[in-house]
């Protein structure tokens, strides 16, 4: 497998997924500004023109919640996912697609600072997204409980980056406490490093 990344952008979700599933894979640092990114060969994999994308023998495919999903599949002794059958896989696929339906959503939301009726946002406000993922981390330690999963990777890095990057979170302790956990990762430990090394390059 191939990932086609970038450092502070949604790649590192596919980045730290793929150290969570312990797969081979290599990685291809792409320039937002250079022209490969919007070249006919990288368009043919993601023709939004973003990172992050995967490559995988012949299949192709693009959008971090995808990958993520994608790639737990490929790996199932990782138990990144639970598996066809398990009545956790209905929350666990509701996570992975809340992420980006409603949780970018609330932060773009919250940092353009548009107003819009809760009943006219599909994602309701910016203040019930964050009261729905507090309600759902309290039990802890993960979203399903003791399972870490990739719904935790999507959610998990978000809540990250709302915290230390773009400081739009309140430092809920719930929100802090999860933070912690995935950080302690290994994984996410060694994700985290790869983008530094980029950064500082």
């Amino acid at each position: 497998m191939k990932l086609y990344w970038a450092p502070h952008t949604r790649a590192f979700r596919a980045l730290w997924l793929l150290e969570e599933a312990g797969l081979p894979y290599e990685r291809q640092l792409v320039s937002l500004d250079g022209p490969f990114i919007a070249s006919a060969e990288f368009r043919a994999i993601n023709p939004m023109m973003k990172v992050p994308a995967l490559e995988d023998g012949e299949a192709r495919i693009a959008e971090s919640g995808a990958i993520c999903l994608y790639v737990a599949e490929k790996a199932p002794d990782a138990h990144l996912a639970p598996a066809i059958g398990d009545p956790r896989r209905a929350r666990y696929l509701q996570w992975l697609f809340w992420d980006a339906a409603c949780m970018e959503a609330a932060f773009t939301q919250k940092l353009a600072g548009v107003n819009l009726p809760s009943r006219a946002a599909g994602w309701g406000s910016f203040e019930r997204v964050m009261d729905v993922l507090e309600a759902a981390l309290a039990p802890g330690p993960y979203l399903l409980g003791e399972q870490f999963t990739a719904a935790d990777v999507m959610v998990g890095s978000n809540v990250w980056y709302g915290l230390t990057l773009l400081k739009v979170i309140e430092p809920r302790p719930v929100f802090t406490a999860y933070v912690a956990r995935c950080e302690a990762r290994p994984a996410f430990q060694r994700a985290n490093a790869i983008e530094a090394e980029a950064l500082a390059a």
